[in-house]
């Protein structure tokens, strides 16, 4: 079950311009003033971060820039990424209404279309010694954006996926609704976790090209522990933490 403030998605903050939904969500709840289901919303952001400190670049007003506050349900500070699973899979479902089934969850965070990132998930944490207090999800959606010059990675938008475009405010809106409906539905099944983040797994049982510092090589991908591990077979089985292994795509 959802904490007594169940609903999220209110308050629902809309700011014109920030440098991180994610520092604004978070520098509520340092002050105190986090509620569970607080969403920030941005039209811009200046210092958008994504995963391993880099930067996640957004045109101005043409994207879904979101950081949702929530409390941890009954989850357990060692369950920190069934947290990420599931808001994987909100993502992915929301995504793919639109796209269809060519839209995939890659390890960890990121959502991809086809082989293209379509957006990216970063949680940040909140813990007091072993009680987890708070969680910022922010998430970062490729909606009307067709220039994405600069971008370390083969990039996409629904624009120019479908050809159309789309109001940003509401589509952030639709996509609360799938998260809350998600979680409901995911919250108490950890089997169905598992089941749903690996049907979406992108590249699951394929082979891959990763990297760890010097290291380059080639992989199979067996699956994603509950703990968020990487887990590959190469000449024997390796299971490599988040932030580990980065993967090299195609266009490197």
């Amino acid at each position: 079950m959802f904490p007594s403030a169940k609903q999220i998605g209110f308050p629902f903050i809309e700011l014109h311009t920030v440098d991180s939904t994610n520092n604004y969500a978070m520098g509520l709840v340092h002050a105190g003033m986090a509620q569970h289901g607080t969403c920030v919303f941005a039209h811009e952001q200046t210092k958008g971060k994504g995963q391993r400190s880099k930067r996640w670049v957004s045109i101005h007003g043409q994207n879904i820039l979101l950081s949702i506050i929530i409390e941890p349900f009954n989850l357990r500070p060692e369950q920190l990424f069934r947290l990420s699973m599931m808001t994987a899979i909100g993502v992915q479902r929301f995504y793919s209404h639109y796209v269809g089934e060519d839209t995939y969850i890659k390890w960890p965070n990121d959502i991809y279309w086809r082989d293209r990132k379509a957006g990216g998930i970063l949680i940040e944490n909140n813990l007091q010694g072993r009680e987890w207090k708070y969680a910022v999800i922010g998430i970062g959606l490729n909606i009307n954006q067709t220039s994405f010059e600069g971008m370390p990675v083969k990039a996409v938008s629904l624009r120019q996926i479908t050809g159309r475009r789309y109001d940003t405010v509401e589509m952030a809106k639709s996509l609360i609704n799938t998260l809350q409906t998600t979680f409901e539905e995911l919250l108490n099944n950890s089997e169905e976790i598992a089941s749903c983040y690996h049907k979406f797994l992108y590249k699951n049982h394929q082979t891959v090209r990763l990297r760890k510092g010097s290291r380059i090589f080639d992989a199979y991908i067996k699956g994603v522990t509950e703990d968020g591990r990487l887990v590959t077979a190469t000449s024997m089985e390796e299971y490599f933490s988040v932030g580990e292994v980065e993967w090299v795509m195609h266009e490197e």
